[in-house]
């Protein structure tokens, strides 16, 4: 049988949560990564006939002058990942191996280090990426909580729009629960507002109308019988 141990605050040393490290360009948060991943896989189970390459902390290689740029979510249609992706040169994102940088490139604040609407927004500028997403739920660099910049010629210019026209999709924020967590998600949605759906909640969705129409069924049979009809014999 084993003995849990208690830790007594009285003679155990617990560290100052503001002195550590919690979340860099590297190292996500549970937030952050739960929201990665709601982004990354309702593409996936809503986009299935569609080609298109979604991936989060995947580098980007947009010249072979500077490191690697890894933002937290980037989306990029037509293309796929190629066959053998254990090649060296097929293991991240090399802007003259795809022929295109991203369309959607999204990155979310989790401190003020990440100088998203600064240093990064430059380089995607450079790159050349269709839209670039801040996501920012805590307001820590501005009060907008979201910032969507297009680019434009060959500059990001600021708008309020959340429809992103060139790729079909639309972002939103969006009260709910996700992995069974009650909060504030964004997500990608339809142009009417309709969110794409993750594969947990498209099984759902399915399993109402199954049930939906089994009791339309039930109804049926039993308003049959009341008129002395056997449903079964139909």
């Amino acid at each position: 049988m084993v003995q849990q141990v208690l830790i007594n605050d009285d003679d155990y040393y617990v560290p100052d949560a503001n002195q550590l490290v919690t979340e860099n360009d590297t190292l996500d948060n549970f937030a952050t990564s739960k929201q990665k991943r709601l982004l990354i896989g309702s593409l996936y189970s809503s986009l299935q006939n569609q080609t298109f390459l979604a991936e989060a902390n995947v580098g980007i290689y947009y010249t072979d002058l500077q490191p690697p740029i890894v933002p937290d979510v980037f989306l990029s249609l037509d293309v796929q990942v190629p066959q053998n992706w254990w090649e060296k040169q097929n293991r991240c994102y090399m802007v003259w191996r795809f022929g295109k940088p991203p369309e959607v490139v999204l990155e979310i604040v989790s401190n003020k280090e990440g100088d998203e609407l600064e240093k990064k927004l430059r380089i995607y500028e450079h790159m050349r990426a269709s839209y670039y997403i801040v996501y920012d739920p805590n307001q820590q660099l501005a009060e907008k909580i979201l910032h969507v910049y297009e680019l434009r010629g060959t500059r990001y210019f600021e708008t309020s729009e959340t429809w992103l026209e060139q790729v079909g999709l639309g972002i939103t924020l969006w009260e709910g629960k996700f992995e069974d967590r009650q909060d504030t998600w964004l997500r990608w949605c339809y142009q009417d507002g309709t969110v794409l759906l993750t594969g947990d909640e498209r099984a759902e969705q399915e399993r109402q109308r199954a049930e939906q129409a089994e009791q339309r069924t039930q109804i049926l049979a039993e308003r049959l019988r009341a008129m002395g009809i056997d449903p079964e014999t139909l």
